[in-house]
């Protein structure tokens, strides 16, 4: 045997020269980045991924699991296609790997200084594949997986290190190729992040699913499993197999063929049952040019090195705050939701505490509605919902004053819901709406008949949309009338039950024979009542988000029903879109930055979204017991999913100042938030807070925390401590602006200083 080593910068070949009747040649490769190697064997698969920043290059690679550099799926037959050979040319970083189908793939692997960048240049003999997947690429790393972005961590000091991958264009998103609806199930899986600390009882095992808790319509009860073993899924770009290890997924669609999908977000519940839904196709978004950057790197620096490096480099959403990052974790600023419905000292308060945003909760859900162009308060800004004492303010009147102190004010949506009443919804309907089915009408009907004859009764049983069911939103549109209904005939001729036509206040008419029926996709009902937005339809609603943002000022927007943007059938690229759509239209406008929360987080709003301030009160946070789970496991759950994921955890909306209020709870509340990473919206109700005595102190304090944040002042070992609930902080301004000292407190005593210092650049 011969070995010959070539090297060009940081690629090497191997090539093993074997004399075994006559010559064969068999080559595999390795790639570098400043922190990663990889090796591709001659199949076209990942067998040694290796920390390169310490001597003795730990290798993360399973010896039983070699990872596929992509693979084809056949939606059809439900069917993987691994690669059977791989060629690599170094001159223009490509690689060809062969399938068993007969499919040949033309892969550019590009590597960059921190990452390697992955394109799917070409693909022939297509048909049946309708979608590529991006590995999945296992690793051995048990300690935390990010679902939502596809990164496996080792967060020990011993190894530090992670894995992961992040999509570079929309038509890639984080998930398994068979993904049904390619929106993952909300669920549990049992994952111990510590095997010593929290070990797995005899009855569970590693990978085991579990459903939500709850009867599937109150969020707040979905969270019912506070056990740390319990892990809530909000995604599947990685997941854990059944020895606890992580692997990592990314896939491309291609979306211009017409598909059929059975889909609910939480399918193990019988309030959330799947429902079939037609998926019309897109004109030009297929899965030729999908690209994905593949990274390891140590992982206390992954995030404002390596990732924040893919975001900038590859083009991606970079919202940024005050010239920062708003991933960075300086940039974690809570917010304030106002309470009591009086706003004459909110913006002093809000400045005073050193929060950016305000959320005007007091005002009912801003329902979208196009018929505005943007005014919402009227073409003059005749509508004054803001009450102060001085006389009542609109939007504007009111932005005008905050924006202008640097403090954004904020409202609650209700996402892309039609809600009746509105433009697009009623009394005039869309041609542009999302539907389940499509079907004909058998024969002409007037503008009285209720006997709807229809040629195909397939699905059409099925009550509204897969979220909760409601009786009330089961309908079908015929040209301009919205019509009613509850069930289908069970003989032919079929044709629809119990039905009551002009629903919402749309004009009952005529329709001819043939005419096209539309069973419509729907929210829920609870207030969010609405019909759902074809992507069309969906692209006008993101500008018009952002035509009130700019018409009005308003640069906060906490998306309530972030899931319906899945409604489409789209998944993740779905929400992709939506965010690119509103951003692009801020952008056009001279907006730098909309502030963007929301009742989910998934990989298509990841980019976009600032933080994810849920839920609230003691589901959250228990200051008294100093617990995450003290009702229910919603704070738990969901600041693992966020910690795991590279994004801030919260509160949710929590510790409103009143009479009883004090300094000391406050100090806690910041330590845990710098130390964990997670931000909340205070409460603030002007009255509650003139009634407290110790209000001036309470607003020193946490502005004393948050200018600390802001400047980065605080090392990664001493959030380790103030993460800890059982410890008590205090702390205070130094000499300058540029310095505080961090006591802790022994008994009410203060011990320990410790000065914190402005970090370079902030």
């Amino acid at each position: 045997m011969e070995k010959r080593i070539f090297t060009f910068g940081n690629l090497t070949f191997f090539i093993a020269l074997q004399l075994l009747f006559g010559l064969k040649v068999q080559a595999q490769w390795d790639f570098n980045t400043n922190y990663f190697k990889i090796h591709i064997n001659d199949k076209g698969f990942i067998t040694s991924m290796k920390n390169t920043t310490v001597a003795s290059n730990r290798e993360f690679s399973p010896t039983d699991k070699p990872s596929p550099l992509m693979c084809l799926y056949d939606s059809s037959k439900k069917k993987y296609y691994e690669p059977q050979q791989a060629k690599f040319e170094q001159k223009n970083n490509t690689f060809t790997l062969n399938y068993s189908n007969g499919s040949v793939a033309k892969v550019v692997l590009a590597p960059k200084t921190k990452y390697f960048k992955l394109t799917l240049q070409s693909l022939t003999k297509r048909e049946g594949i309708d979608d590529i997947q991006w590995g999945s690429y296992h690793t051995n790393i048990t300690n935390l997986f990010g679902e939502i972005i596809g990164v496996a961590r080792d967060t020990t000091k011993a190894v530090n290190y992670a894995i992961g991958t992040m999509a570079l264009n929309d038509q890639t998103t984080g998930g398994i190729a068979n993904t049904e609806g390619e929106a993952a199930p909300f669920q549990y899986i049992i994952h111990s992040p510590d095997k010593i600390k929290f070990p797995l009882p005899a009855n569970l095992h590693e990978g085991q699913i579990f459903s939500i808790g709850g009867d599937g319509i109150s969020d707040v009860a979905f969270y019912s499993h506070p056990e740390e073993y319990y892990r809530i899924l909000y995604g599947n770009a990685a997941m854990i197999d059944n020895k606890g290890q992580v692997y990592i997924t990314y896939h491309s669609k291609d979306r211009t063929k017409k598909r059929d999908i059975f889909f609910s977000l939480i399918p193990m519940l019988a309030t959330n049952i799947p429902n079939h839904q037609e998926i019309a196709p897109i004109p030009g978004v297929d899965y030729i040019g999908s690209s994905i950057a593949l990274w390891g790197s140590p992982d206390n620096t992954a995030l404002m090195d390596v990732l924040q490096n893919i975001v900038v480099s590859e083009g991606l959403p970079y919202p940024t705050v005050n010239g920062k990052w708003v991933k960075d974790p300086a940039r974690y600023t809570p917010d304030v939701t106002s309470e009591g419905n009086l706003f004459d000292s909110i913006v002093s308060y809000t400045k005073q505490l050193g929060f950016k945003a305000i959320e005007a909760n007091d005002l009912p859900y801003y329902k979208v509605n196009r018929s505005y162009k943007g005014y919402i308060d009227g073409k003059n800004f005749e509508t004054k919902p803001f009450k102060f004492t001085s006389g009542n303010k609109s939007h504007k009147e009111f932005t005008d004053i905050s924006n202008a102190q640097g403090i954004f004010m904020g409202r609650h949506t209700i996402a892309t819901a039609l809600a009746p009443g509105t433009r697009d919804a009623s009394p005039i309907p869309s041609d542009s709406l999302c539907y389940l089915q499509k079907r004909l009408l058998v024969k002409s009907i007037s503008a009285t008949d209720t006997i709807i004859a229809i040629n195909d009764p397939k699905y059409l049983d099925e009550i509204a949309s897969w979220e909760g069911h409601c009786k009330n939103l089961n309908m079908v549109k015929i040209g301009k009338e919205l019509i009613h209904y509850l069930g289908v005939s069970k003989t032919a001729p079929y044709h629809l039950l119990n039905v009551k036509r002009g629903y919402w206040d749309t004009t009952p008419s005529s329709h001819k024979a043939n005419d096209a029926i539309y069973k419509l996709q729907v929210t829920i009902n609870y207030g969010y009542d609405g019909l759902i937005p074809d992507l069309n339809l969906q692209d006008a609603v993101a500008a018009d988000y952002a035509d009130v943002a700019k018409i009005n000022g308003i640069y906060f927007m906490d998306l309530d029903g972030q899931e319906f943007l899945f409604n489409t059938g789209q998944g993740y690229y779905g929400v992709k879109r939506f965010f690119r759509k509103m951003f692009d239209r801020a952008a056009y406008h001279k907006i730098d930055y909309i502030r963007i929360t929301g009742a989910t987080l998934s990989e298509g709003s990841w980019h976009y979204q600032s933080v994810w301030n849920v839920g609230g009160g003691k589901n959250m946070y228990d200051v008294e017991k100093r617990v995450w789970r003290s009702t229910t496991s919603e704070g738990k759950d969901i600041r693992d999913v966020a910690y795991a994921n590279y994004f801030p955890a919260t509160f949710g909306g929590n510790f409103s100042i009143d009479k009883s209020s004090k300094v000391e709870d406050y100090e806690h509340v910041q330590a845990i938030s710098v130390g964990i990473g997670a931000t909340y919206m205070l409460g603030i109700n002007q009255k509650s807070v003139e009634s407290c005595p110790q209000k001036y102190q309470i607003f020193t304090a946490i502005r004393t925390w948050e200018d600390a944040r802001a400047a980065n002042a605080f090392p990664d070992d001493l959030k380790k401590k103030l993460a800890n609930p059982k410890r008590n902080w205090t702390l205070e301004k130094g000499k300058d602006n540029n310095t505080w000292i961090l006591f802790e407190k022994l008994n009410g005593t203060k011990i320990n200083p410790i000065t914190l210092i402005r970090a370079k650049g902030y």
